[in-house]
């Protein structure tokens, strides 16, 4: 397959930045609320990128579980991405929703959330992925995949006499954003894009950008 004769025309909306909601956060909860109405495949699923210690950018897919004055996520706080957010607060998020079409792309610093907020969630989580938070040894090296299986039967053996709880080690993170851009896919590459940058004063100005 000749991957540079694959071309998609982009056509469906346009953004205009006069009616965009003065606030990123609040201009994407409508898009993510249309990109769930419109049954887009893991609207939620998110590119987090982080920066190692010798300044090498890793990046995978989490999911969004939240936004407040952040969007948030969860995770085990001793793997790579943990140990690198550890070292490097900043971070960036990218969503991708092809079936209409848009792109969000975020800047900020990641940081812990409460306790109590891991707490809550982890204890909404089904049985089954609780005990795979204990049982994973997250981004380390392992044996075999039986050596994984074994430690959740473990897991699952403690458990039952014992009440499930968060793991000291696992737990979410907040990207408080500084930046996020919105874009709009349009004819002849000529696409639309939106940035909201953090001023100082607290204020977010909005400009467009060249595609």
């Amino acid at each position: 397959m000749d991957l540079a004769s694959i071309r998609t025309e982009y056509s469906l909306k346009s953004l205009d930045v006069n009616k965009l909601d003065a606030s990123p956060l609040s201009q994407f909860q409508i898009w993510l609320d249309e990109a769930i109405l419109s049954k887009v495949n893991e609207p939620n699923a998110m590119n987090l990128a982080t920066v190692g210690p010798d300044y090498r950018p890793s990046a995978r897919i989490v999911l969004l579980k939240g936004i407040d004055t952040g969007f948030i996520f969860y995770t085990n706080y001793a793997s790579k991405k943990g140990e690198e957010i550890a070292q490097h607060q900043s971070v960036a998020l990218t969503f991708f929703w092809p079936e209409l079409q848009r792109q969000v792309r975020i800047e900020g610093n990641a940081e812990k959330v409460s306790r109590e907020m891991s707490d809550e969630y982890f204890l909404s989580r089904p049985k089954g992925s609780q005990v795979g938070a204990w049982a994973s040894p997250q981004s380390q090296e392992i044996p075999d995949r039986s050596f994984l299986e074994l430690r959740e039967k473990k897991m699952q053996a403690r458990f039952v006499s014992e009440q499930l709880s968060r793991p000291p080690h696992w737990g979410g993170y907040r990207v408080v954003p500084d930046r996020i851009e919105f874009w709009q896919g349009r004819q002849s590459r000529l696409h639309d894009r939106i940035a909201y940058q953090f001023q100082d004063g607290g204020n977010w100005i909005k400009k467009r950008l060249a595609p």
